[in-house]
């Protein structure tokens, strides 16, 4: 069961990403070859009537693809048994049409996060929480040190924090067991700053700074609205977190979590609609952010081309920007070997 659902929610999310590069590519005149879904060998395709475009689900349901006419700027399509007239490649259409082509991928898994976030709101109501304290136990570190109910958390290692949820990236990056830096807004508007080492709990040993904040319950139309948006920013402003992070060293590859990764979640999530929801929306949200981070094979790094290419005032040499994207790619799957590799060992 656990691989099913794993399944659909990857399908799911694939499908809607390259929708999104398929729609516009058509919308646009766009050759079509394939849709895919999947990589590797063919399990099953189709064609529609006064359709060239071969649709089709592979063996390997991790990603998907949609190949178009001159999507790498080539003035001749290889390997393709059909005479493909000139404003039907991609690499022919004007700066805005090749643009709304790349991004249009990340757009679709943005809007799918929100819809699901939105339904979670609708049908479950939504949890409201802040930075402000409110029952932090007398046991826990924090209270400890100083803070009390109604002081309000404005910085943690000296970066700003907005939400709950910056509360909790930003305290994942400093690592299990190390100390952190919490500055709070006092009630009588001065600024307290506490050094803190996190305890050990002795129930589940893991390690606490004895933070609570305020929660709000609310239903309805609107509550669920807002969630939605709050919950998006979140997420993506975690995923700017997160990336800087690896960036400078903060946290290491073996933060990262692949196919593997994922799955186990899945597996402990399964049990709760409401938790799988959160858990597509989430993923969705952050294969939409994965995609424009401009590196090569990434969506991302091909809009960098194009930018390039419209500044200069001429394009690209195709064999140099296919190149780059080959090394880029070949990146991507030793990463993805390595993170693979770690979940694994980590499932034992």
């Amino acid at each position: 069961m656990t691989l099913i659902i794993f399944l659909i929610i990857l399908g799911i999310i694939v499908l809607v990403h390259e929708f999104g590069h398929f729609i516009f590519a058509k919308k646009f005149g766009v050759y079509v070859y394939e849709f895919s879904i999947g990589f590797g060998p063919k399990l099953f395709s189709f064609k529609r009537k006064n359709d060239p475009t071969e649709y089709m689900v592979k063996l390997i349901p991790l990603g998907g693809y949609v190949a178009m006419a001159g999507e790498d700027g080539e003035e001749i399509e290889p390997d393709k048994k059909v005479e493909i007239k000139s404003n039907e490649k991609l690499c022919n259409k004007p700066f805005i049409q090749r643009l709304l082509v790349l991004i249009a991928g990340a757009m679709n898994n943005f809007i799918l996060g929100i819809i699901l976030l939105f339904v979670m709101g609708l049908i479950y109501g939504t949890i409201q929480t802040g930075t402000v304290l409110s029952g932090i136990p007398k046991d826990g570190a924090l209270y400890e040190a100083g803070a009390r109910d109604g002081d309000n958390i404005v910085k943690i290692n000296n970066k700003k924090v907005s939400t709950y949820d910056d509360i909790q990236t930003y305290l994942a990056i400093i690592g299990e067991g190390n100390e952190a830096s919490i500055s709070v807004e006092k009630q009588n508007k001065t600024i307290k700053t506490y050094n803190i080492k996190p305890k050990l709990s002795k129930e589940d040993n893991t390690y606490y700074y004895g933070i609570s904040v305020d929660v709000k319950h609310e239903k309805g139309f609107v509550a669920a609205l807002k969630y939605a948006k709050d919950k998006f920013i979140s997420i993506y402003k975690s995923m700017f977190i997160i990336i800087g992070s690896l960036f400078t060293g903060k946290l290491g590859i073996d933060s990262l979590s692949g196919p593997v990764g994922i799955y186990s979640v899945v597996g402990t999530a399964k049990s709760s609609l409401e938790m799988l929801l959160y858990l597509t929306a989430y993923l969705s949200i952050n294969i939409g952010f994965m995609n424009l981070i401009p590196f090569p094979a990434f969506d991302g790094g091909r809009v960098l081309f194009l930018i390039i290419e419209k500044i200069k005032g001429s394009k690209i040499n195709p064999k140099v920007e296919g190149t780059i994207n080959t090394i880029g790619f070949l990146l991507l799957m030793g990463l993805m070997i390595i993170v693979t590799i770690k979940d694994f060992i980590n499932l034992f």
